[in-house]
Order: structure tokens, then C-alpha cells, then sequence
């Protein structure tokens, strides 16, 4: 039996920022190979702020979990913290995941993460050019 906080059962029920973002800013997208999970995440910038995040998956409870909380350790971070986001902050959010499941906390940050980038490629790369 897998033992799972209350934090990431009810992420897992009860999803937070589960969708697409129109107008987004920038869009990552990854998949993990090893658990057969994907995620898209979405996300508006304004003002170097992170306003707003969404985010589609396919994936098991845990990676479910970890996309919902870091929709919500995000939303209002300027872009410089929520490129720090890691998978250990991601854990200890949902108070902690068993050992085998840790691998799920990966893709929320990476995702994020892309998404960040690709918004720097369109936006602020280009200003600069």
C-alpha cells in the first residue's frame, strides 16, 4: 500500500490550476520516460511576475500532486524565484512523498521551468535583439 500525505491526496482530489492559459507567455512541456508522465504548463507574466499558471498532465496521483502545489507556490513569484523552484521544495509543500514516487516532483519543476525559458526566447530575447 502506498503511503501518501494528506497534502497530496487532496492536490491529487482536488487539483488546483488545472487547464491552458490562451494568451500564455510562455509553455513548457515534458515527459518522464520512466513513469510515462506528461506535462504542459502555461504561464502569463506580467511585470516579471508570474501571474498566472495552468497546467495539463497525464499522470499518476503523486505527479498530479506536485504540478497542482506548484501552480500555487508560484503564482505571484517574480520569474527569478520561480525559476529556483525545486523538486525538494515541491516535496516539502506536500509533506514529503515515499521514496519511490520523489521522481514525480521532477517534472512539475522542469516543466515550470521550460516554460520560463520559452518565455525569455519569445519575449525577452527579443527585446534585446
Amino acid at each position: 500500500m502506498h503511503v501518501y500525505s494528506d497534502k497530496v491526496i487532496q492536490h491529487f482530489k482536488e487539483p488546483k490550476n488545472v487547464g491552458t492559459i490562451e494568451d500564455a507567455n510562455g509553455v513548457g512541456e515534458i515527459g518522464d520516460p520512466s513513469c510515462g508522465d506528461f506535462l504542459r504548463v502555461f504561464i502569463k507574466v506580467e511585470k516579471d511576475i508570474v501571474a498566472d499558471v495552468k497546467y495539463q498532465i497525464r499522470g499518476c496521483p503523486a505527479s498530479i500532486a506536485c504540478a497542482s502545489v506548484m501552480t500555487e507556490l508560484i503564482i505571484g513569484k517574480d520569474l527569478d524565484d520561480a525559476m529556483m523552484l525545486t523538486e525538494d521544495d515541491i516535496i516539502a509543500a506536500l509533506d514529503g512523498l515515499p521514496e519511490f514516487k520523489i521522481h514525480c516532483s521532477a517534472l512539475g519543476a522542469a516543466g515550470l521551468q521550460k516554460a520560463i525559458i520559452d518565455y525569455f526566447e519569445k519575449y525577452v530575447h527579443r527585446k534585446k535583439a
